[in-house]
């Protein structure tokens, strides 16, 4: 077992991860963490996972280990908080790969958001911040897979939940202080609801500008298109990018309409993938759409032009938000970002979403969620020194 600068047990076997799971019964907290590599992988693969509990540091190999059924369950007890640091990639990867939904969670940076803190802040910047020690440099980019690890990587893997229970301790209190923890309990916990994993098999193109910006034949051909390249990454194992380039997808788009040889003229399109993929692309272009292809096309809102005093509505409801997000010693980016209020004032799903119920319609209080409800008929005015936003 290499050194490393505090004890800790590794566990590469069945026999002894059960051994972890039985001395670790009746615990009531766990920290934990994972390393992964998705670069070049459809598949996410689990490298490393890092735990901390009352009886100590542990570094389990789901490489070596493939059922990591007794891990799954501590995550899944209510009776156990689970402490984790931006633990959002850690918790979809164990979603996806297991089917594992968490319960009883506490993730420091989304916690720390409450308590006057930027959201997203550093691990390293949040232990200085709240505990007062310096972590070294990270050392994230290297290849978890291989084995055995090398000293720094299993120090900088400890580094990862040494402090995670200092820091729930610290920022608890905080929150108790300010009454903010059962804000804070509410955002992380909405991690432990499958509902938060879905993601619509669409969503891609649905996310797509080119397709809001495309008339109808040409968004039935870039979905087509992101579907195929999703199914052939899938079925190699290969990232997306390695099937076809995200950022050519646009001139793919414009330029399929006028066949193959119009593709091998554009000196953005690769030749390579011209010649490989161009009778395809010509055939998903010209096959005529179903329905089902049809109704997901127009789902997408068009691009519209925002007049200028949508602009300033827009512009104007997130300074109250941010305002009221500082008055209250709450990151404003864990409040919402920049572009939701637009989306909201496009989507009823989202505004219902966001603001229906739960500790943000509380802070932003029945005013703002009115004038959201109300976008369309909301006016803005100057009163003297008084900037007036009626509907």
């Amino acid at each position: 077992m290499p050194e490393a600068q505090v004890p800790y047990t590794y566990v590469q076997t069945p026999q002894e991860l059960d051994k972890f799971a039985a001395d670790n019964r009746g615990i009531n907290w766990m920290g934990f963490d994972t390393e992964f590599i998705g670069e070049k992988r459809y598949y996410t693969l689990l490298c490393l996972i890092q735990v901390s509990t009352d009886h100590g540091y542990y570094l389990i190999d789901p490489i070596a280990v493939e059922n990591i059924d007794p891990f799954l369950a501590m995550l899944e007890d209510e009776s156990i908080v689970k402490i984790t640091h931006a633990g959002d990639n850690d918790y979809r990867l164990l979603y996806i790969n297991y089917g594992t939904v968490p319960k009883n969670l506490f993730d420091t940076q989304l916690s720390a958001g409450f308590i006057g803190h930027r959201f997203p802040m550093s691990f390293a910047k949040l232990v200085e911040a709240e505990v007062g020690e310096q972590l070294g440099k990270g050392y994230a980019v290297t290849d978890w897979a291989q084995r055995p690890m090398t000293p720094k990587q299993i120090k900088y893997a400890l580094n990862d939940v040494i402090y995670l229970r200092l820091l729930y301790d610290t920022i608890t209190e905080k929150l108790r202080q300010n009454g903010r923890e059962p804000w804070a309990l509410e955002e992380c916990n909405l991690m432990g609801d499958p509902a938060y994993y879905y993601r619509d098999p669409n969503h891609e193109f649905l996310n797509s500008n080119v397709a809001r910006s495309a008339r109808t034949k040409e968004r039935v051909f870039l979905l087509r298109v992101y579907e195929w390249r999703r199914a052939t990454a899938e079925k190699k194992n290969y990232s997306k990018d390695m099937i076809l380039q995200s950022k050519i997808i646009s001139q793919l788009a414009r330029g399929v309409k006028g066949g193959k040889e119009s593709m091998a003229s554009n000196r953005r399109l690769p030749g390579r993938t011209v010649d490989r993929y161009g009778d395809m692309f010509v055939d998903m272009y010209t096959k005529p759409a179903t329905e089902e292809e049809l109704e997901v096309a127009n789902s997408v809102n068009r691009l519209a032009q925002e007049d200028e005093e949508d602009d300033m509505i827009i512009e104007l409801l997130y300074l109250i938000m941010k305002y009221r997000a500082n008055e209250n010693e709450i990151s404003h980016s864990l409040v919402m970002p920049r572009n939701t209020i637009r989306k909201m004032k496009q989507d009823k799903a989202v505004r219902q979403s966001i603001l229906g119920s739960g500790w943000r319609r509380e802070l932003l209080g029945d005013d703002f969620v009115n004038w959201i409800k109300n976008f369309e008929s909301l006016s803005v005015r100057l009163e003297g020194s008084k900037i007036v936003l009626e509907s």
